[in-house]
Parts: structure tokens; sequence; C-alpha cells
């Protein structure tokens, strides 16, 4: 018997306990956690249970006799499709390019995820909910084999791509070759390719098996990395980047990268009242705060995306009859500080520069990192320029999601220790900034154009320089700083610099994809190059056979347990934040600001149907979005 087989025994035997009645929802919480079954799924089971009508225990105060809302659907009741005219949104970093697949920005896949959907979805709780799929496959029902080798999809029936197209099995099955194919250099490639066989059984009907028994069987057909492209459309020649074609609730009108898009409601979206807007007016470029101001004061836009605005900045915008609020909520991205483990300035095969084989010639000194983590003031940062309500600083790279938040690592703000690290391994004062073998202490840091990035550069600057450093700030275009295109030398992932600073997130409860930024892969492939695009996760150039040899056994879903699987992504931050290979400054929150008119019933307390699922931006549910009141512009 397998550790697997074991597992799933008792596990079997708990489920039909809390169909029964047998066990309450709190105790079946916690014996499903100790048999290592992750919180998402454990939930997903007990909605399944309430919807089949499972007898309930004497332990559960309110029982509920229907599905919990898997989202948010305030004020739909009894409009039509397009009833509500045009939602106008701010996206201050332009979207370039809107196929999910090999969208390397979150402004990017925000855009992309209005038109292209996935088999399954997370709802606000992290627990699963079907999207394109009929069910959520489980045990119970039969699509999930107990030992998590094999799931099968059932589609909802008569789902329609925007242009009326039949979609099918065979486009889940084209979209798993797709994104596997090198040349495509999908971004969304690690997820899938734990999948070792797919097969369209019938044209509602999806049979997978993986490689090895895989308790995070969901990741690939969940979220925007599971998009699911057309076959037709993309075998025609179709532009899934500047032109998508999807079963989302809109499609793209027009697109003018860097600038704007428009969309109109999908006619042959499957739910027949929604979306409840006839048009997305999507406009790019600018700056956060006037984006906040925009909707918040003026009421010209409708929502404000990634409002990264001081506080005292929001205050100044707001009032109690003011057409707009301002919302944040605590989540898992991290504004950080990534080092460049690769020389920006020694140019390796076909005259890229950062190629992974040349060493940082400064950066790649353990002291020179464990000093900076050590010399920049991240509560100070924290205190002037983030949002008490829901942001903090964190020691930990994977942090906001309590499984896999570890305990093994500490934060300070230590000067003087910093000082004596670089005198300790040779970096001696020369006048105002270190020297080691003539070589001066001197870097770059690079970010978007964003004032509490520059508010934060400066800060950075101060610390260091005040230990050694000469430290030159760089601001860049977020439209530009975060484009992905091949050719387009300035973008985060080409890393043609010392040091840069952005936020991110993980997309899934089980950020198994996020960590792969610091993975090496087969032959480097993972590393962001000229080979790939540029598209590698791994911009940062960072090696170690340690981290390599942990994500291998993630790849392969080598674990026996979701307690295991939490444990070895907790090693895998330990390692990055030992090595000082990333310095996270601040656990933000989702922050945005959005027209009263949006919101349904108290401003400050009602419900606006917008939530966000790690860092990707709180589009996922617009086809719900609705006015609780008309506006006159």
């Amino acid at each position: 018997m397998t550790t697997h087989d074991r597992q799933q025994a008792p596990f079997a035997r708990l489920v039909d306990q809390l169909h029964a009645g047998q066990i309450s929802r709190r105790g079946f919480l916690a014996a499903g956690a100790a048999l290592g079954v992750g919180t998402g799924m454990l939930g997903t089971m007990i909605r399944h249970a309430q919807s089949v009508g499972a007898a309930p225990h004497p332990q559960d105060a309110t029982p509920v006799a229907a599905p919990v809302a898997t989202s948010p659907a305030a004020g739909g009741e009894g409009k039509t499709r397009g009833q509500d005219g045009e939602v106008r949104l701010l996206i201050w970093q332009a979207p370039t390019l809107i196929n999910v697949h090999t969208a390397t920005g979150d402004k990017d896949t925000a855009a992309g995820s209005i038109v292209s959907e996935a088999l399954l979805a997370y709802a606000p709780d992290e627990s699963l909910y079907p999207k394109l799929a009929a069910v959520v496959p489980m045990l119970e029902n039969g699509y999930l084999a107990a030992d998590f080798t094999a799931v099968t999809f059932r589609l909802q029936p008569g789902l329609l791509w925007s242009d009326g197209t039949p979609m099918t099995a065979r486009d889940v099955v084209f979209t798993h070759g797709w994104v596997m194919d090198p040349a495509n250099n999908a971004v969304t490639s690690g997820g899938w390719g734990t999948i070792a066989t797919i097969e369209a059984v019938d044209d509602v009907t999806v049979a997978v098996t993986f490689n090895t028994p895989t308790l995070n069987w969901y990741v690939p057909f969940s979220g925007v990395s599971g998009g699911i492209l057309p076959e037709h459309y993309v075998a025609a020649g179709g532009d899934m980047s500047t032109a998508p074609l999807g079963t989302g609730p809109f499609v793209v009108s027009s697109f003018a990268p860097n600038d704007q898009i428009v969309y109109e409601a999908n006619p042959n979206f499957r739910v027949p009242s929604q979306p409840y807007f006839q048009t997305v007016n999507l406009k790019g470029g600018g700056d956060p705060a006037t984006a906040a101001q925009a909707v918040i004061q003026t009421g010209d836009w409708d929502y404000a995306w990634n409002v990264a605005v001081e506080p005292d900045v929001i205050a100044g915008y707001e009032s109690d009859d003011a057409p707009g609020v301002f919302r944040v909520q605590g989540g898992s991205s991290i504004e950080r500080i990534n080092i460049n483990f690769s020389d920006p300035k020694v140019a390796g095969p076909d005259g890229q520069l950062s190629w992974y084989q040349n060493p940082h010639p400064i950066l790649s000194d353990p002291a020179v990192r464990q000093a900076m983590a050590l010399g920049i003031d991240r509560q100070l940062i924290v205190d002037r320029f983030y949002d008490p309500r829901g942001e903090r600083t964190t020691a930990n790279f994977l942090t906001g999601i309590p499984a896999v938040e570890s305990p093994n690592t500490t934060w300070a703000y230590d000067p003087e220790q910093a000082g004596q690290i670089l005198d300790a391994a040779g970096w001696v004062m020369e006048g105002d900034t270190r020297e080691k073998n003539g070589l001066r202490l001197q870097l770059n840091l690079v970010t978007t154009v964003n004032s509490v990035r520059q508010k934060t550069q400066q800060v950075v600057k101060a610390n260091l320089e005040d230990i050694g450093f000469g430290i030159d700030l760089v601001q860049v275009d977020g439209g530009i700083f975060f484009d992905g295109a091949p050719g387009n030398d300035q973008g985060n992932r080409h890393m043609y610099c010392d040091m840069n600073m952005f936020t991110s997130g993980p997309e899934s409860p089980t950020p198994i994809n996020y960590m792969l930024r610091f993975y090496t892969g087969a032959d480097a492939s993972n590393i962001a190059q000229a080979a790939n695009g540029w598209t590698g996760e791994n911009f940062i150039r960072y090696v170690n056979p340690e981290y390599d040899a942990i994500m291998d056994r993630l790849i392969a879903g080598d674990v026996a347990s979701t307690d295991e699987l939490n444990q070895l992504l907790i090693q895998l931050n330990d390692i990055v934040i030992r090595d000082n290979a990333v310095i996270p400054l601040v656990n933000t929150g989702s922050k945005y600001a959005v027209h009263a008119s949006l919101i349904h019933g108290d401003r400050a307390t009602g419900e606006d149907n917008i939530f966000s699922t790690g860092a990707i931006a709180d589009f996922n549910n617009i086809a719900a979005w609705n006015r609780s009141a008309p506006v006159d512009r």
C-alpha cells in the first residue's frame, strides 16, 4: 500500500462521515488538515456536501441548506445583459499584450482575464468552484482519483466561444499542447507540465493523468494560468496577444497597446443576463494617485486598479459625499527588491546582457546582500507609505498564506551590524563609498514611476548610503517596465540593471508556480534569456542546486501529503531568504478605488462584487459588476 493509499482510506471515510452528519464542519476541517488535505479543497467538499443535502451535524449551529455563494453577486436580480451601459476602468500600468499564457505582468493578465476563462476558479475563501467545468472534480463524485493520479472534467453543456463556435474538450487538449510547446514561450508551462496524458473522451469530457500522484492537480486548470485557448482560432492564425477569443463575459473590440482596450459584451456568454455592462473602457497609463483621484474625488471613472498611493494622499480625496471610495484588502503580494545575480554590463551569447553564466561582480558576494537586508528600514517604509488596514512588514517571500508562512525567518534593521559585515568581507570606506580590490560598491535600483516607489527608493538609497553604498535611482514607466516584448530591454525580465523593485504575488493558494522565480530548470531553461523570449520565470538568474532539487520534487508531485507540500514550500522560501536573493519589504494588500454607484448597500461596507485572487487584478468577477444607481456623465 502506498502512502497515498494509506492517506485516502481514512479521508474517504471522513467524507462519508460529513455527508452522514456524523462530524461537524469544524471537525471535518480539523481532521482533514491532520491528514494533510488543503483547506481550499476541504472547503470545496463542505460546499458540495451542503449542495446535495447532506445531513447537518448538531454542532453546526447555522447549517446551510444551499451551496454558499461562490462569488459576490449583489444587485443583479432582474437585470439584463448590457443594461448598465459603460463601465470605465483605469490601469495606470497600461496593458501591452493580453494572452494570459505569455503575459509577464499583472496588468496584462488582468486585461486578458476579462476574455479568457479556466475550467475552475478560486472563490474569495480560496476554495474552488466550477467556471467552464460543470462540477469541481472530487472523490465523492468520482471525477478525482483517490490517489490523485487522474482527474476527469465534465464541461458545462452548450459552451460557445464568443464567435459562436462550440467550445469542446478538444480545446482543453489543444491548450495543453500549445502551452507545453517551447516555441510559444508560455509562462504557465510549470503547472501544465505535471500532466502525463490528456484526452478528449467526447465533446464535454476531458480525461487527465499525472506523472505522479498530484495533490495540487487543480493548478493548471484554475485561475488565469488555466485559461483555455480556442483551437480553431489559434490554428487559423488568430492573435491571442492583441485580439484574443474567449468564453469570458466580454470580447475585445479594439486594442491600442500601452494605451486603451475597449471591450463589448459577449453575445454568447453562458449566463443569459450577464454581463450587466455593455461596454468596458479600460484606459492605461498615468499614475496611481491620478487614477485614484479620478474615481474617488471627481467620479469620472468607475474603478482604479492597484492604487499604490500613500494613505494621506487618499485621505485628501475622500469625503462622506465623494463620488467614490477607497478599499484595501489583505493579500499575499509582496513589494520587494530583486537582486540580479548576473552582470548587467557584460555581454553573453548574441550580445545579451545579464547572462546567467556571468556572475555579478558585487551582488554575487553574500556579505553585500546580507548587509543590504540589514541596512534597509522596512518598518519606516510601511509606516510612511502603506496602509495599516491590510499591509505590513514581512521577512518572507511567501507571505499572507498561513499554511506556507515560514516561522523560521526574521528581519531586523541593524545598520551597525551591516557595516561590520562589509568590513569583515573586505569592503572598506574610501571617502563616502566602500571599495574592494579597486571595485566601488556602486549599484542602481530600478522601479516603476509611482510616488510610493520613488519615496521608497529614497529611503533605500539613504539607508544604504549610510553604510557605504553608492546608489543610483532609475524610474521606468510601468507600461514599459512590465512589457514582456523580447525587444524591450527596459523590461523587468531582461533585468539589465543591478536591482529592481516591484510587487507580485501567487495566483494559487498552492504557490508552486510562484516559486519558479528562483528555479533554474533543465539546461537553465527557466532563466529569462533571449532563447526563451525572456519569458523564463527566473529573471534574477539565481542558481542554487538545493533549491532546484526541492522544486523538482514539487513539479514531479513527489509529495505524500499537503502538509509535506507546504513544508517544502517553506523550505524554498527559507533558502531564498537565507541567501538574501530577494529583500522583502512589504506584504501589500489589494487596494482599489471604486465608484459608489457600483456598491450595493452602505458605501463603507456594502458589496461591490469585486474580489481578487492572489496577485491577479479584480476582474475575475466582472460579469457580475453592476450599478446600484445610474451615473450622469
